[in-house]
């Protein structure tokens, strides 16, 4: 069976300029079953065509909250109300688990130093750890890991592409990985 790692950060990934407000970079894994993401994304495109008749509109958490772009449609309450609704009962029916890494800059910064490691590849290196253990504790039998991740920027981008690259070749300290 195949399973898809959903990824996405909050919070700067830097360790020169610390955000005093949000000190801490969080990066989040959502994990699916290809038959569980299959059924998520059918439901999430019944609401697209609800709502907007295509399901070509792209949820991004803030252009709901903040009722743009497409989510204009959102000023209206009663439009809102329903489509809250009908979000929140596909969450919460929805099979998937959640692994996450959050570190607070600061306290590493004590512990490690301004070290050259990027907090990101620490974050998704051990976010693939626990998938590994995740996986092997929950099914019988996995075929392949699809992970996607967010674009963050070109370069970022390749310095990430040769981090997982590396996690594929190397492992991390508990797991050996296979590509």
């Amino acid at each position: 069976m195949n399973y898809y790692l959903f990824l996405d950060e909050s919070g700067d990934h830097g360790l020169k300029n610390i955000d005093k407000s949000f000190p801490v970079f969080v990066l989040c894994g959502v994990i699916f079953s290809e038959a569980d993401y299959q059924n998520l994304r059918n439901d999430f495109n019944t609401i697209k065509h609800t709502f907007w008749g295509d399901h070509k509109v792209i949820f991004h958490s803030r252009d709901i909250r903040k009722c743009e772009k497409e989510f204009k449609i959102l000023l209206d309450n009663d439009v809102k109300s329903k489509f809250y609704k009908k979000l929140d009962k596909i969450i919460s029916e929805s099979t998937y688990s959640v692994i996450s890494s959050a570190i607070d800059k600061e306290r590493y910064i004590k512990k490690y130093g301004k070290l050259r490691n990027d907090v990101y590849e620490i974050a998704l290196s051990f976010i693939i750890e626990r998938v590994v253990f995740y996986l092997d504790s929950h099914t019988n039998h996995v075929d392949k890991l699809f992970l996607i991740i967010e674009k963050r920027g070109k370069k970022e981008d390749a310095r990430l592409k040769h981090h997982v690259e590396t996690l594929l070749q190397l492992g991390t300290y508990y797991v050996t990985l296979k590509d």
